[in-house]
Formats: structure tokens, C-alpha cells, sequence
């Protein structure tokens, strides 16, 4: 049986939805699938005499016309809707989600915050994943988050409470963390989001996986007309940019900085971490003397595949900077990963 965990709101594991997918149910009327297939044929492939009717909404991938968030490859499944169960009378979203500490979590909120509120107003929603104990625990508890301005330790010990088994595993208890400090909201233009987003790029890249340059930040030094209708409008007012000194040409807006702490090594996804220690303790004094930044689409280098490499200004070819998958130690002591270093040095600042 599901848990209630508040009003309309049930939480369970695969076994509860199969349940209410296959008879219905008279308070559930909308059910959020976390699982590693969004494919209804999940529940039958799991055990085979259960079959449920389903009639496909819509389907939406990422990089189509209003689809969540740069950090999503392209063509990737972000969710599936349809209706569901007996005489369809259920509605279903399922989002494609594994229980991996690596897991992209943050970019799915969104949608499953919004299709949670909403089947609350038209009914009761159910939210699961096959054991009940991290996906569906990690999204309902950033929905008491959300709704009840609750800490993610607040929320995780109120859900406790109802079900002492549930257990988010830790890297999605790192995006609840982010998710928190940007306060209970996924802003991408957080400099807490773009050091994710990085990171969550850094690790595709490290597991093999082609990055496609249509996730690039835009160029600021083409014309308005070039980006989307978002960025016109971000172009419209005033901010500071950095031109290549040979050419004078924009390379960077400060919207496409991605800021650190100085001295703090990089944590997330613990991949290509340095080991903190005393050594880092000169740094502390030191001024930065490079901006590291989003990649950007005038950055052809690094569409190549290549580990590392220069970053060269696209007009008149002059050094920039580097870049490079396993990071770069800034002059202040933190090391970035990954990393797209633009010196100081070879830029000036203006303001457009």
C-alpha cells in the first residue's frame, strides 16, 4: 500500500503503483514513474502477468521546443505522459531515471514538481520508483522543500517519519543541498546550477559520451538576432563584457562566467578531485588571474574531443586561454573540473 505522506500526496515503490496502475484506485488519480525505463511495458517485463492499457499524451526530449534545461544531451528522453489503468482514467508521467549517485536529478525537478501540483489540484498523485527508497524519496523531498520551505535534512527526517526506509543515495542528497541553496528553485543562471551543469558535463565527457556543442552557451560576440528570443532579451541590458584585446571582438559576458571559491578544490562527482592540504594555504592571498567560463559555441576546439587544448579567438585566432576535461588549478589555489580558462590578460572588460 502507499504511504500517505500529506494531503494527496502518496509515496510507494513499484509494487503500490502496479497496484493502482492495474485496478485504479478511488484517491489516486495522477502516478509519477521514477524508473529506469519511462516504458509502461517496465511493470510486465518485472512481472509478467501484469498488463496495463495506455494511450501516449506526448512524449518530450530534451532540446525540443520548451524541454527542461542545457544539461540534458539532446534527444534524450526527459519524460513521457499518457493515460493509463482501467478505462484510461489515470494519468501518467514517467521520467527516465537511474539510482546513481552520477544521476542528473536537478534537471528533472522541475517537471516533476509542476505534475505533482497539478495532480494534487485534479486528484491525488502517486510518486514512485521500483523500492520506494531513493528516486521517489529524493523528489517528494524536494517537494516538501519546495512547498514548505523545509531543509533537505527537515524534509528527509518528516518523510522518515512516515517511511524509516527511505534512503536517497547521496549524490542525490548533494543536489538536494544545491537545490536548497538556490533556494528550493533550479535557476540556471545560478552560479551554484552552471558549476553543476559543468560538472555533470565533465562526467559525460569521462564516461565517453560525445558532447554536443547545441548545449554550448551562445556566443556573445554574434549579433542578437543570432540567439534565442531569452537571450535578446538578457542582451538588452547592460553587462559587463570581456573583448579579445587583438581584435576587440566579445568572447565572453559575464553571464557565462562560472564563479569558485578561491582555495576550494572541486567535490561533485568526486571525479578528478585533488586531495585538500596545507599546500593550498599559499593560494589564499592570491588574486585570480583567469576567468573560467561555460563553453561556449565559438569554442570549435573543444567540439574536436580532444582532452585538452588552446581556446583561440574565433575572429583573428589569438590565444585565450585552455581548456581541459580534467581541470585546471586557478592561480588562487581551486582547482576546476572541468575547465574553459580564458586569461585576464588577453581580455579587456567593457561594458555592452
Amino acid at each position: 500500500m502507499p504511504y500517505l505522506v500529506r494531503d494527496r500526496l502518496f509515496f510507494g515503490d513499484i509494487t503500490a503503483a502496479a497496484e493502482v496502475l492495474k485496478n485504479g484506485s478511488p484517491e489516486i488519480t495522477h502516478v509519477l514513474s521514477l524508473l529506469s525505463s519511462a516504458s509502461i511495458s517496465f511493470f510486465s517485463d518485472w512481472r509478467s502477468e501484469i498488463s496495463i492499457p495506455t494511450e501516449e499524451i506526448r512524449k518530450v526530449f530534451a532540446g525540443a521546443d520548451g524541454s527542461p534545461r542545457k544539461s540534458l544531451a539532446p534527444g534524450k528522453l526527459v519524460y513521457s505522459l499518457e493515460r493509463a489503468g482501467p478505462e484510461l482514467k489515470l494519468v501518467r508521467m514517467a521520467v527516465p531515471l537511474r539510482d546513481t549517485e552520477d544521476e542528473n536529478l536537478l534537471d528533472h525537478l522541475d517537471v516533476c514538481l509542476d505534475f505533482i501540483d497539478q495532480g494534487r489540484k485534479e486528484g491525488g498523485v502517486l510518486v514512485h520508483c521500483f523500492a520506494g527508497v531513493s528516486r521517489s524519496a529524493a523528489v517528494i523531498i524536494a517537494y516538501l522543500m519546495r512547498t514548505e520551505h523545509k531543509s533537505m535534512e527537515d524534509a528527509l527526517e518528516s518523510l522518515r517519519e512516515i517511511c524509516e526506509s527511505v534512503s536517497p543515495n547521496d549524490g542525490f542528497l548533494d543536489q538536494l543541498s544545491l537545490f536548497e541553496e538556490m533556494g528550493f528553485k533550479v535557476d540556471t543562471e545560478n552560479p551554484i546550477y552552471k558549476r553543476f551543469r559543468l560538472k555533470v558535463l565533465g562526467h559525460s565527457y569521462k564516461q565517453g559520451e560525445k558532447i554536443d556543442s547545441s548545449i554550448f552557451g551562445a556566443d556573445p560576440g554574434l549579433p542578437l538576432e543570432s540567439n534565442s528570443s531569452e537571450e535578446v532579451r538578457k542582451g538588452n541590458q547592460h553587462t559587463t563584457a570581456y573583448r579579445c584585446k587583438k581584435c576587440r571582438r566579445i568572447v565572453v559576458s559575464q553571464e557565462n562566467v562560472v564563479s569558485h571559491v578561491p582555495g576550494e578544490n572541486e567535490t561533485f562527482f568526486d571525479w578528478q578531485k585533488r586531495k585538500s592540504g596545507n599546500w593550498s594555504n599559499r593560494f589564499q592571498e592570491q588574486e585570480c588571474s583567469s576567468l573560467f567560463v561555460e563553453p561556449l559555441k565559438w569554442m570549435t576546439s573543444v567540439e574536436d574531443g580532444a582532452l585538452e587544448g588552446k581556446l583561440s579567438c574565433i575572429k583573428c585566432d589569438a590565444r585565450l586561454g585552455y581548456f581541459n576535461w580534467s581541470g585546471i588549478q586557478c592561480s588562487c589555489g581551486s582547482w576546476i573540473t572541468p575547465a574553459f580558462q580564458i586569461h585576464k590578460s588577453k581580455v579587456d572588460i567593457s561594458m555592452v
